[in-house]
């Protein structure tokens, strides 16, 4: 069922401890002013697919900001899809990015917290599939860094890895381009967030 270890440990007991941890107002509460921002970058967004939805706190979100918008989720762990299932307005799967099969691309495809999970040497092919998942726009909002490095992640090792997402996908795809990216920082007085960066992304010629 799993390609890989990071596979079997974000579906296993460490992704479930992962799902407890962030299932709190103050998370739901940052997901929203996140998502605020960079879908205010954006226009005529009407369907959304994310990769490695968890609980789905990004979709809850946007499901406030864009309320006519068909919701789509994905998320390897079983304990948080059964929590993503339940969520109204959001059609959740259960399964690998690395095994999404095909749907008519969405407006927006994005990632939050979930391209640092994934073992390198399969992210062309995560890239491959957020991409061809994206009728205009792709968002990323991930720990950012300018070259690739692995960092410890609660003891473990191999489990998050750190590097310029968005500009590998520049780099991969020419014809997208930069729209606008933002940090979201631990100790900001609305919207403490996970010192992560975001990233969107536009194709530049609709698909």
């Amino acid at each position: 069922m799993y390609r890989n270890e990071q596979e079997q440990f974000w579906s296993g007991e460490f992704g479930d401890a992962y799902t407890a941890r962030n299932s709190t107002a103050e998370k739901q509460a940052a997901a929203t002013g996140r998502m605020a921002r960079i879908v205010a970058r954006t226009a005529a967004v009407r369907s959304v697919v994310e990769f490695g939805a968890n609980v789905g706190s990004n979709l809850i979100a946007l499901r406030i900001l864009l309320p006519h918008a068909r919701l789509e989720g994905v998320e390897i762990n079983e304990e948080a899809y059964r929590r993503l299932a339940t969520v109204g307005g959001v059609s959740a799967h259960h399964g690998s990015v690395l095994d999404y099969v095909q749907k008519p691309p969405a407006d927006l495809a994005f990632t939050s917290g979930l391209l640092i999970h994934i073992n390198p040497e399969e992210l062309p092919r995560v890239y491959a599939t957020l991409y061809q998942a994206s009728a205009r726009y792709i968002a990323v909002s991930e720990y950012y860094n300018p070259v690739p490095v692995e960092v410890s992640y609660r003891g473990h090792a191999h489990r998050l890895f750190k590097r310029d997402f968005a500009g590998d996908l520049l780099t991969a795809y020419p014809d997208l381009r930069l729209v606008d990216y933002g940090f979201m920082y631990h100790r900001d007085p609305v919207f403490p967030d996970d010192d992560a960066t975001w990233f969107l992304l536009e194709k530049s010629v609709a698909q």
